[in-house]
């Protein structure tokens, strides 16, 4: 018995029935064989590590445009915090933990650079052809854009995840059907546990920056949720472990109470900081950027494809290949390179 075998086996002595097993995942795209030693979630959580995206999330910006401060989180410590709290919560359900850790490291690697105000540009680009979103495109990097177009092979489940976690303004638990809701309860899991982290954490990053100024609106749900970042990640990971009794209904579940205040607490920082005109205005350049460098490659087509493409997009077509290529770049790297091609030596934007 290998101990890929003595895991699968450990799986099913350890998780309740309701988790998703190793030894029955839905496969992958393409047969490969199977690792001696890691589990098939265990093998996509370190391809995803591994990744050229996932080392890259570490310079991509999470709500405020190229931050000074050493503390603001960035793409890659939002993934850290989503993964360990779903990770607790997983654990704690007895369910498949390695499942659970691999969509949740996978989760923002499509992701642009200037967070969601990069995302709006290429979306209007692509408006045409359906639009662009970071969890499609999440998708599509795992799929197609590493490895030189290969992908990395991922298991459906995991794929599934990752497309599913996203939530914007609408329902946080998802439909009660498989277009909108994650196909396991592993990726139920990371989709609230992507909420907790980031209204968590962008409340201390809009303090720091001195966006948010905490006023009786606020003051309310957090007497709720919890005072500090904390208190606040206890009381939700709790809540949520105490309230999803899978015997009864298998799915993720919060009380009432805390569901709707932490709905309340994402209204909150949409109306309050995503939207903040001071924000907003810093975003504005972000955007002129991307848009710049964009019109720049569509009409240079040739030195596009000599100098900055990836293989895969030799079979691409063009306007596909360049929203690829800058939704992959990280925020210094689109400031640097707008920088060389449009400013003259000797000055910056920044």
């Amino acid at each position: 018995m290998t101990i890929r075998e003595q895991t699968e086996r450990n799986e099913h002595l350890i998780l309740c029935k309701y988790a998703t097993f190793s030894d029955s995942t839905r496969g992958r795209r393409r047969p490969e064989p199977p690792c001696p030693i890691r589990a098939a979630f265990q093998h996509d959580r370190d391809k995803i590590i591994h990744s050229k995206a996932f080392r890259r999330l570490k310079h991509k910006t999470q709500v405020f445009l190229a931050p000074l401060g050493d503390h603001y989180r960035t793409r890659l410590t939002h993934t850290i915090e989503v993964s360990q709290i779903a990770r607790t919560i997983a654990r704690a359900l007895r369910l498949n933990e390695d499942l659970t850790e691999a969509i949740a490291l996978g989760h923002d690697l499509g992701h642009t650079p200037f967070g969601h105000a990069g995302e709006k540009v290429l979306n209007n680009i692509l408006k045409d052809r359906g639009g662009f979103h970071h969890t499609s495109q999440s998708l599509r990097v795992v799929d197609i854009i590493e490895r030189d177009g290969k992908g990395l092979n991922l298991t459906e489940e995991v794929r599934d995840g990752i497309l599913k976690h996203s939530k914007g303004k609408g329902d946080i638990y998802g439909q009660s059907n498989n277009e909108t809701n994650p196909i396991t309860l592993e990726g139920e899991i990371v989709r609230l546990s992507d909420l907790i982290a980031y209204v968590n954490h962008d409340i201390d990053d809009a303090l720091r920056a001195g966006i948010l100024r905490e006023d009786e609106r606020l003051k309310e749900i957090l007497d709720i949720i919890g005072k500090t970042h904390s208190e606040r990640i206890n009381n939700l990971v709790i809540d949520t472990i105490t309230n999803s009794n899978l015997d009864l209904e298998p799915h993720i579940r919060m009380s009432e109470r805390m569901y709707t205040a932490l709905r309340d607490l994402r209204d909150y920082l949409f109306a309050n900081v995503y939207e903040n005109k001071m924000v907003n205005a810093e975003l504005v350049k972000a955007q002129r950027i991307i848009e710049e460098l964009y019109n720049y490659f569509i009409s240079h087509p040739d030195e596009f494809y000599e100098r900055y493409s990836m293989t895969y997009c030799q079979t691409e077509d063009l306007t596909r290949a360049v929203v690829d290529y800058i939704s992959g770049m990280t925020d210094g790297y689109a400031l640097e390179l707008y920088n060389r091609l449009f400013i003259p030596r000797g000055w910056s934007i920044y």
